[in-house]
Protein backbone atom coordinates (compact mmCIF):
# COMPACT_ATOMS: atom_id res chain seq x y z
CA UNK A 1 0.00 0.00 0.00
CA UNK A 2 2.84 2.34 0.92
CA UNK A 3 4.64 1.59 -2.35
CA UNK A 4 1.44 2.26 -4.27
CA UNK A 5 1.07 5.67 -2.62
CA UNK A 6 4.67 6.45 -3.43
CA UNK A 7 4.18 5.48 -7.07
CA UNK A 8 1.04 7.61 -7.29
CA UNK A 9 2.92 10.52 -5.76
CA UNK A 10 5.83 10.16 -8.15
CA UNK A 11 3.49 9.80 -11.12
CA UNK A 12 1.71 13.02 -10.22
CA UNK A 13 5.06 14.68 -9.68
CA UNK A 14 6.17 13.68 -13.18
CA UNK A 15 3.01 15.30 -14.56
CA UNK A 16 3.78 18.41 -12.50
CA UNK A 17 7.34 18.51 -13.80
CA UNK A 18 6.12 18.28 -17.39
CA UNK A 19 3.65 21.10 -16.78
CA UNK A 20 6.28 23.30 -15.13
CA UNK A 21 8.84 22.69 -17.86
CA UNK A 22 6.17 23.38 -20.49
CA UNK A 23 5.17 26.67 -18.87
CA UNK A 24 8.77 27.75 -18.44
CA UNK A 25 9.45 26.95 -22.07
CA UNK A 26 6.60 29.23 -23.16
CA UNK A 27 7.99 32.26 -21.32
CA UNK A 28 10.25 34.94 -22.77
CA UNK A 29 12.97 34.06 -20.31
CA UNK A 30 13.73 30.42 -21.09
CA UNK A 31 15.21 28.30 -18.31
CA UNK A 32 17.34 25.43 -19.57
CA UNK A 33 15.92 21.93 -19.14
CA UNK A 34 18.95 20.88 -17.09
CA UNK A 35 18.45 23.69 -14.55
CA UNK A 36 14.76 22.91 -14.24
CA UNK A 37 15.43 19.21 -13.80
CA UNK A 38 18.09 19.71 -11.10
CA UNK A 39 15.84 22.02 -9.08
CA UNK A 40 12.77 19.84 -9.43
CA UNK A 41 14.79 16.74 -8.56
CA UNK A 42 15.16 18.08 -4.99
CA UNK A 43 11.41 18.65 -4.85
CA UNK A 44 10.88 15.09 -6.05
CA UNK A 45 13.15 13.77 -3.32
CA UNK A 46 11.30 15.69 -0.59
CA UNK A 47 7.90 14.59 -1.84
CA UNK A 48 9.03 10.99 -1.92
CA UNK A 49 10.44 11.18 1.62
CA UNK A 50 7.23 12.72 2.93
CA UNK A 51 5.09 10.09 1.24
CA UNK A 52 7.19 7.18 2.52
CA UNK A 53 8.23 8.37 5.97
CA UNK A 54 5.85 10.98 7.38
CA UNK A 55 4.08 9.67 10.46
CA UNK A 56 0.59 10.13 9.01
CA UNK A 57 -0.90 9.54 5.56
CA UNK A 58 -1.00 12.60 3.35
CA UNK A 59 -2.68 13.39 0.04
CA UNK A 60 -0.38 14.23 -2.84
CA UNK A 61 -2.78 16.98 -3.94
CA UNK A 62 -2.53 18.65 -0.53
CA UNK A 63 1.28 18.45 -0.61
CA UNK A 64 1.48 19.91 -4.09
CA UNK A 65 -0.97 22.71 -3.23
CA UNK A 66 1.04 23.45 -0.09
CA UNK A 67 4.24 23.64 -2.13
CA UNK A 68 2.61 26.04 -4.58
CA UNK A 69 1.42 28.28 -1.73
CA UNK A 70 4.92 28.38 -0.27
CA UNK A 71 6.44 29.19 -3.65
CA UNK A 72 4.08 32.13 -4.20
CA UNK A 73 4.43 33.40 -0.64
CA UNK A 74 8.06 34.38 -1.18
CA UNK A 75 7.17 36.50 -4.24
CA UNK A 76 4.88 39.27 -2.94
CA UNK A 77 1.71 39.63 -0.82
CA UNK A 78 -0.64 39.73 -3.80
CA UNK A 79 0.50 36.55 -5.56
CA UNK A 80 -1.41 33.58 -4.21
CA UNK A 81 -2.90 30.17 -4.92
CA UNK A 82 -6.69 30.06 -4.94
CA UNK A 83 -8.48 26.83 -4.18
CA UNK A 84 -11.63 26.11 -6.19
CA UNK A 85 -13.76 27.58 -3.40
CA UNK A 86 -11.59 30.69 -3.04
CA UNK A 87 -11.58 31.25 -6.79
CA UNK A 88 -15.38 31.20 -6.89
CA UNK A 89 -15.55 33.65 -3.96
CA UNK A 90 -13.08 35.98 -5.65
CA UNK A 91 -15.26 36.21 -8.75
CA UNK A 92 -18.11 37.52 -6.57
CA UNK A 93 -16.08 40.63 -5.67
CA UNK A 94 -16.66 42.29 -9.03
CA UNK A 95 -20.36 41.47 -9.20
CA UNK A 96 -21.52 43.63 -6.33
CA UNK A 97 -22.66 41.38 -3.48
CA UNK A 98 -21.21 39.00 -0.88
CA UNK A 99 -21.47 38.23 2.86
CA UNK A 100 -18.78 39.34 5.26
CA UNK A 101 -17.56 42.42 7.15
CA UNK A 102 -16.64 44.71 4.24
CA UNK A 103 -12.92 45.48 4.14
CA UNK A 104 -10.17 45.37 1.52
CA UNK A 105 -6.86 43.95 2.80
CA UNK A 106 -3.23 43.65 1.81
CA UNK A 107 0.06 42.66 3.43
CA UNK A 108 2.59 45.35 4.36
CA UNK A 109 5.93 44.43 5.85
CA UNK A 110 4.57 40.91 6.45
CA UNK A 111 1.60 42.26 8.46
CA UNK A 112 -2.03 41.88 7.36
CA UNK A 113 -3.20 45.45 6.81
CA UNK A 114 -6.52 47.13 6.01
CA UNK A 115 -6.46 48.99 2.71
CA UNK A 116 -9.91 50.41 3.22
CA UNK A 117 -13.21 49.66 4.94
CA UNK A 118 -16.05 49.70 2.41
CA UNK A 119 -18.38 52.57 3.20
CA UNK A 120 -21.60 51.61 4.98
CA UNK A 121 -20.49 48.05 5.83
CA UNK A 122 -20.24 46.49 9.33
CA UNK A 123 -16.47 47.11 9.41
CA UNK A 124 -16.92 50.77 8.44
CA UNK A 125 -19.68 51.34 11.01
CA UNK A 126 -17.71 49.80 13.87
CA UNK A 127 -14.71 52.05 13.18
CA UNK A 128 -12.16 49.98 11.24
CA UNK A 129 -9.74 52.37 9.49
CA UNK A 130 -7.31 52.35 6.59
CA UNK A 131 -3.83 51.10 7.60
CA UNK A 132 -5.14 49.22 10.65
CA UNK A 133 -3.00 46.13 11.25
CA UNK A 134 -4.95 42.90 11.76
CA UNK A 135 -2.95 40.77 14.20
CA UNK A 136 -5.53 38.02 14.84
CA UNK A 137 -8.75 36.70 13.33
CA UNK A 138 -10.88 34.88 15.92
CA UNK A 139 -7.78 34.45 18.06
CA UNK A 140 -5.65 32.99 15.24
CA UNK A 141 -2.47 34.95 14.52
CA UNK A 142 -2.30 36.30 10.97
CA UNK A 143 1.49 36.08 10.71
CA UNK A 144 2.31 34.21 7.47
CA UNK A 145 -1.41 33.97 6.65
CA UNK A 146 -2.16 34.53 2.94
CA UNK A 147 -4.61 37.18 1.79
CA UNK A 148 -6.91 34.49 0.41
CA UNK A 149 -6.98 32.63 3.73
CA UNK A 150 -7.53 35.83 5.72
CA UNK A 151 -10.41 36.85 3.45
CA UNK A 152 -11.97 33.41 3.78
CA UNK A 153 -11.81 33.58 7.60
CA UNK A 154 -13.45 37.00 7.74
CA UNK A 155 -16.22 36.17 5.31
CA UNK A 156 -19.19 34.14 6.40
CA UNK A 157 -22.98 34.04 6.66
CA UNK A 158 -24.70 37.26 7.66
CA UNK A 159 -25.61 37.45 11.34
CA UNK A 160 -22.52 35.51 12.44
CA UNK A 161 -19.67 37.20 14.31
CA UNK A 162 -15.94 37.46 13.77
CA UNK A 163 -13.44 39.08 16.12
CA UNK A 164 -10.38 40.79 14.65
CA UNK A 165 -7.53 42.10 16.78
CA UNK A 166 -6.40 45.51 15.55
CA UNK A 167 -3.23 47.51 16.18
CA UNK A 168 -3.48 51.18 15.18
CA UNK A 169 -0.81 53.87 15.21
CA UNK A 170 -2.43 55.75 18.09
CA UNK A 171 -3.27 52.61 20.11
CA UNK A 172 -1.12 51.76 23.12
CA UNK A 173 -2.01 48.08 22.75
CA UNK A 174 -4.00 45.90 20.33
CA UNK A 175 -7.78 46.12 20.55
CA UNK A 176 -10.42 43.51 19.71
CA UNK A 177 -13.31 44.43 17.38
CA UNK A 178 -16.19 41.97 17.26
CA UNK A 179 -18.10 42.49 14.03
CA UNK A 180 -21.41 40.99 12.97
CA UNK A 181 -21.20 39.94 9.34
CA UNK A 182 -23.75 41.29 6.90
CA UNK A 183 -24.65 41.30 3.22
CA UNK A 184 -22.13 43.57 1.53
CA UNK A 185 -23.90 45.26 -1.35
CA UNK A 186 -21.46 47.21 -3.41
CA UNK A 187 -23.43 49.93 -5.14
CA UNK A 188 -20.35 51.36 -6.77
CA UNK A 189 -21.65 54.81 -7.81
CA UNK A 190 -23.87 57.47 -6.26
CA UNK A 191 -24.41 61.17 -6.97
CA UNK A 192 -25.93 64.43 -5.77
CA UNK A 193 -25.87 68.16 -6.47
CA UNK A 194 -24.34 70.54 -3.91
CA UNK A 195 -25.86 74.03 -4.01
CA UNK A 196 -24.66 77.22 -2.34
CA UNK A 197 -23.29 80.72 -3.00
CA UNK A 198 -24.87 80.74 -6.42
CA UNK A 199 -23.06 77.58 -7.51
CA UNK A 200 -24.29 74.10 -8.40
CA UNK A 201 -21.56 71.48 -8.03
CA UNK A 202 -21.89 67.86 -9.11
CA UNK A 203 -20.71 65.17 -6.71
CA UNK A 204 -19.97 61.60 -7.83
CA UNK A 205 -19.01 58.96 -5.26
CA UNK A 206 -17.05 55.97 -6.61
CA UNK A 207 -16.88 53.20 -4.01
CA UNK A 208 -15.34 50.47 -6.15
CA UNK A 209 -14.50 49.61 -9.76
CA UNK A 210 -16.91 46.84 -10.71
CA UNK A 211 -17.97 45.53 -14.10
CA UNK A 212 -20.71 48.17 -14.56
CA UNK A 213 -19.13 51.13 -12.73
CA UNK A 214 -18.35 53.21 -15.84
CA UNK A 215 -21.88 52.72 -17.23
CA UNK A 216 -23.44 53.49 -13.84
CA UNK A 217 -21.33 56.64 -13.56
CA UNK A 218 -22.63 57.89 -16.91
CA UNK A 219 -26.20 57.35 -15.67
CA UNK A 220 -25.45 59.37 -12.53
CA UNK A 221 -23.79 62.17 -14.53
CA UNK A 222 -26.87 62.39 -16.73
CA UNK A 223 -29.14 62.34 -13.67
CA UNK A 224 -27.48 65.39 -12.11
CA UNK A 225 -27.37 67.15 -15.53
CA UNK A 226 -23.61 67.56 -15.41
CA UNK A 227 -23.36 69.96 -18.36
CA UNK A 228 -25.52 72.50 -16.48
CA UNK A 229 -23.28 72.50 -13.39
CA UNK A 230 -20.36 74.71 -12.36
CA UNK A 231 -17.95 71.92 -11.49
CA UNK A 232 -17.54 68.28 -10.50
CA UNK A 233 -16.18 66.47 -7.45
CA UNK A 234 -15.13 62.85 -7.97
CA UNK A 235 -14.89 61.21 -4.54
CA UNK A 236 -12.60 58.13 -4.50
CA UNK A 237 -11.97 58.04 -0.76
CA UNK A 238 -12.02 54.52 0.74
CA UNK A 239 -12.11 53.12 -2.81
CA UNK A 240 -9.77 50.13 -2.70
CA UNK A 241 -9.89 49.59 -6.45
CA UNK A 242 -11.16 46.83 -8.67
CA UNK A 243 -10.88 46.13 -12.38
CA UNK A 244 -8.12 47.82 -14.39
CA UNK A 245 -10.25 47.96 -17.56
CA UNK A 246 -13.01 49.78 -15.67
CA UNK A 247 -10.56 52.32 -14.22
CA UNK A 248 -9.39 53.12 -17.75
CA UNK A 249 -13.01 53.42 -18.89
CA UNK A 250 -13.81 55.82 -16.04
CA UNK A 251 -10.80 58.06 -16.74
CA UNK A 252 -11.77 58.01 -20.42
CA UNK A 253 -14.92 59.98 -19.57
CA UNK A 254 -12.88 62.99 -18.45
CA UNK A 255 -9.90 63.10 -20.85
CA UNK A 256 -9.68 64.07 -24.52
CA UNK A 257 -9.27 61.27 -27.03
CA UNK A 258 -5.81 59.75 -27.34
CA UNK A 259 -4.50 60.69 -23.87
CA UNK A 260 -2.51 58.08 -21.91
CA UNK A 261 -4.40 56.87 -18.83
CA UNK A 262 -1.94 54.31 -17.46
CA UNK A 263 0.89 52.04 -18.56
CA UNK A 264 1.49 48.57 -17.16
CA UNK A 265 5.03 47.21 -17.35
CA UNK A 266 5.87 43.58 -16.79
CA UNK A 267 8.50 41.02 -17.75
CA UNK A 268 6.97 40.08 -21.07
CA UNK A 269 5.94 42.22 -24.01
CA UNK A 270 2.32 41.15 -23.56
CA UNK A 271 2.37 42.62 -20.02
CA UNK A 272 3.71 46.02 -21.11
CA UNK A 273 0.64 47.88 -22.32
CA UNK A 274 -0.27 51.55 -22.64
CA UNK A 275 -3.96 52.33 -22.17
CA UNK A 276 -5.32 55.51 -23.77
CA UNK A 277 -8.65 57.32 -23.81
CA UNK A 278 -10.44 56.42 -27.01
CA UNK A 279 -13.37 58.82 -27.26
CA UNK A 280 -14.32 62.43 -26.64
CA UNK A 281 -14.84 63.29 -22.94
CA UNK A 282 -18.35 63.03 -21.54
CA UNK A 283 -18.09 66.32 -19.64
CA UNK A 284 -16.71 69.65 -20.95
CA UNK A 285 -12.90 69.77 -20.74
CA UNK A 286 -13.01 73.26 -19.24
CA UNK A 287 -15.26 72.31 -16.33
CA UNK A 288 -13.44 72.65 -12.96
CA UNK A 289 -12.91 69.24 -11.39
CA UNK A 290 -11.59 67.93 -8.06
CA UNK A 291 -10.71 64.33 -7.15
CA UNK A 292 -10.89 63.43 -3.45
CA UNK A 293 -8.50 60.72 -2.20
CA UNK A 294 -7.19 59.38 1.10
CA UNK A 295 -5.14 56.49 2.49
CA UNK A 296 -7.99 54.13 1.60
CA UNK A 297 -7.76 54.97 -2.12
CA UNK A 298 -5.85 52.20 -3.84
CA UNK A 299 -5.12 50.44 -7.11
CA UNK A 300 -7.71 51.37 -9.76
CA UNK A 301 -8.70 54.56 -7.91
CA UNK A 302 -5.04 55.60 -7.91
CA UNK A 303 -4.92 55.05 -11.68
CA UNK A 304 -7.81 57.48 -12.22
CA UNK A 305 -6.46 60.08 -9.78
CA UNK A 306 -2.94 59.81 -11.24
CA UNK A 307 -4.12 60.21 -14.83
CA UNK A 308 -6.30 63.25 -14.11
CA UNK A 309 -3.54 64.79 -12.00
CA UNK A 310 -0.75 64.25 -14.57
CA UNK A 311 -2.81 65.81 -17.36
CA UNK A 312 -3.88 68.63 -15.01
CA UNK A 313 -7.50 67.77 -15.73
CA UNK A 314 -8.37 67.82 -12.03
CA UNK A 315 -7.01 69.04 -8.71
CA UNK A 316 -6.35 66.10 -6.39
CA UNK A 317 -7.34 66.91 -2.80
CA UNK A 318 -7.01 64.92 0.43
CA UNK A 319 -4.29 62.63 1.81
CA UNK A 320 -1.66 60.43 0.13
CA UNK A 321 -3.15 57.30 -1.36
CA UNK A 322 -2.38 53.73 -0.33
CA UNK A 323 0.19 52.87 -3.00
CA UNK A 324 -1.07 49.55 -4.36
CA UNK A 325 0.35 49.83 -7.86
CA UNK A 326 0.75 46.26 -9.07
CA UNK A 327 -1.25 44.24 -11.59
CA UNK A 328 -2.50 40.75 -10.77
CA UNK A 329 -3.45 38.30 -13.50
CA UNK A 330 -5.71 35.33 -12.76
CA UNK A 331 -4.72 32.06 -14.43
CA UNK A 332 -7.42 29.37 -14.10
CA UNK A 333 -5.94 25.90 -13.51
CA UNK A 334 -7.13 22.52 -14.72
CA UNK A 335 -8.66 21.36 -11.41
CA UNK A 336 -10.85 24.45 -10.94
CA UNK A 337 -8.33 26.27 -8.77
CA UNK A 338 -6.46 29.39 -9.94
CA UNK A 339 -3.16 31.21 -9.76
CA UNK A 340 -3.25 34.90 -8.85
CA UNK A 341 0.10 36.27 -10.00
CA UNK A 342 1.60 39.76 -10.00
CA UNK A 343 2.57 40.32 -13.63
CA UNK A 344 3.14 44.08 -13.94
CA UNK A 345 3.20 47.45 -12.20
CA UNK A 346 1.17 50.60 -12.87
CA UNK A 347 2.76 53.82 -14.14
CA UNK A 348 1.00 57.17 -14.46
CA UNK A 349 1.09 59.09 -17.79
CA UNK A 350 4.28 60.82 -16.60
CA UNK A 351 5.91 57.42 -16.01
CA UNK A 352 5.69 57.56 -12.21
CA UNK A 353 5.27 54.25 -10.40
CA UNK A 354 2.32 54.14 -8.02
CA UNK A 355 3.59 51.06 -6.18
CA UNK A 356 4.48 51.65 -2.51
CA UNK A 357 4.47 55.42 -3.19
CA UNK A 358 0.87 56.31 -3.84
CA UNK A 359 -0.49 59.53 -5.30
CA UNK A 360 0.46 62.72 -3.47
CA UNK A 361 -2.46 65.19 -3.58
CA UNK A 362 -2.04 68.67 -5.04
CA UNK A 363 -3.76 70.06 -1.95
CA UNK A 364 -3.12 68.11 1.23
CA UNK A 365 -6.09 68.10 3.61
CA UNK A 366 -6.42 65.52 6.34
CA UNK A 367 -9.88 65.06 7.81
CA UNK A 368 -10.09 65.57 11.55
CA UNK A 369 -10.88 62.62 13.76
CA UNK A 370 -13.96 62.75 15.99
CA UNK A 371 -12.02 63.65 19.13
CA UNK A 372 -10.23 66.48 17.29
CA UNK A 373 -13.48 67.94 15.93
CA UNK A 374 -14.86 68.27 19.44
CA UNK A 375 -11.94 70.45 20.54
CA UNK A 376 -11.98 73.15 17.85
CA UNK A 377 -14.25 75.93 16.65
CA UNK A 378 -14.00 76.98 13.02
CA UNK A 379 -13.97 80.75 12.40
CA UNK A 380 -15.96 80.12 9.22
CA UNK A 381 -18.74 78.33 11.11
CA UNK A 382 -18.63 80.26 14.41
CA UNK A 383 -21.90 81.74 15.69
CA UNK A 384 -21.78 85.53 15.55
CA UNK A 385 -23.79 88.24 17.32
CA UNK A 386 -26.15 88.72 14.37
CA UNK A 387 -26.94 84.97 14.44
CA UNK A 388 -27.89 85.16 18.13
CA UNK A 389 -30.16 88.16 17.47
CA UNK A 390 -31.87 86.36 14.58
CA UNK A 391 -32.51 83.28 16.75
CA UNK A 392 -33.86 85.45 19.58
CA UNK A 393 -36.27 87.24 17.21
CA UNK A 394 -37.55 83.91 15.86
CA UNK A 395 -38.25 82.66 19.37
CA UNK A 396 -40.14 85.86 20.28
CA UNK A 397 -42.29 85.77 17.15
CA UNK A 398 -45.42 83.66 17.62
CA UNK A 399 -46.68 84.11 14.10
CA UNK A 400 -43.72 82.62 12.27
CA UNK A 401 -44.68 79.32 10.67
CA UNK A 402 -42.14 76.71 9.74
CA UNK A 403 -42.01 76.44 5.94
CA UNK A 404 -43.31 73.21 4.49
CA UNK A 405 -40.44 71.34 2.86
CA UNK A 406 -40.54 68.13 0.94
CA UNK A 407 -38.23 65.83 2.98
CA UNK A 408 -37.15 64.13 -0.26
CA UNK A 409 -36.40 67.35 -2.16
CA UNK A 410 -32.92 68.26 -3.40
CA UNK A 411 -32.93 71.42 -1.23
CA UNK A 412 -33.62 69.35 1.87
CA UNK A 413 -30.83 66.99 0.92
CA UNK A 414 -28.46 69.93 0.51
CA UNK A 415 -29.39 71.21 3.95
CA UNK A 416 -28.41 67.84 5.40
CA UNK A 417 -25.17 67.87 3.42
CA UNK A 418 -24.43 71.42 4.53
CA UNK A 419 -24.50 70.36 8.17
CA UNK A 420 -21.70 67.91 7.39
CA UNK A 421 -19.36 70.25 5.51
CA UNK A 422 -17.52 71.31 8.61
CA UNK A 423 -17.01 67.68 9.62
CA UNK A 424 -15.69 66.80 6.15
CA UNK A 425 -12.82 69.23 5.63
CA UNK A 426 -11.68 67.49 2.45
CA UNK A 427 -15.08 67.90 0.79
CA UNK A 428 -15.30 71.51 1.97
CA UNK A 429 -11.89 72.27 0.45
CA UNK A 430 -12.96 70.66 -2.83
CA UNK A 431 -16.06 72.88 -2.93
CA UNK A 432 -13.95 75.97 -2.17
CA UNK A 433 -11.52 75.15 -5.01
CA UNK A 434 -14.32 74.85 -7.57
CA UNK A 435 -15.93 78.08 -6.37
CA UNK A 436 -12.55 79.85 -6.58
CA UNK A 437 -12.06 78.52 -10.12
CA UNK A 438 -15.42 79.96 -11.16
CA UNK A 439 -14.54 83.34 -9.63
CA UNK A 440 -11.20 83.41 -11.46
CA UNK A 441 -12.91 82.45 -14.70
CA UNK A 442 -15.41 85.30 -14.29
CA UNK A 443 -12.62 87.79 -13.48
CA UNK A 444 -10.90 87.03 -16.81
CA UNK A 445 -13.95 88.32 -18.63
CA UNK A 446 -13.80 91.77 -16.98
Amino acid sequence: MQKLKSKVGLYLLMVLVLLVVGVVGLGNRVVSGKESYEDLKVFSEVLSKVQNNYVEDSEVKDLVHGAIKGMLQILDPHSSFLTTEMYKEMQVDTRGKFEGIGIEITIRERVLTVVSPIEGTPAFKIGIESEDQILKIDGIFTKDMSLAEAAKRMRGPRGTEVTITIMRERFERPKDFTITRGVIKLASVSSKVIKGNGNKIGYIRLRQFQENTAKDMIKELKKIKIKELDGLILDERFNAGGLLSVAVDVADKFLPKGYVVVTTRGKGEDQTITFKSNRAPFIPVGMPMVVLVNAGSASASEIVAGALQDWKRAVVVGAKTFGKGSVQTIYPLSDGSALRLTTAKYYTPKGISIHAKGIMPDVFVENLRKEEKENIISEEHAIREKDLLEMENRLKSKDVKKPQTDPNSQDMENEKIGMKYFEDLQLQRAIDIIRAAKILEASKKL
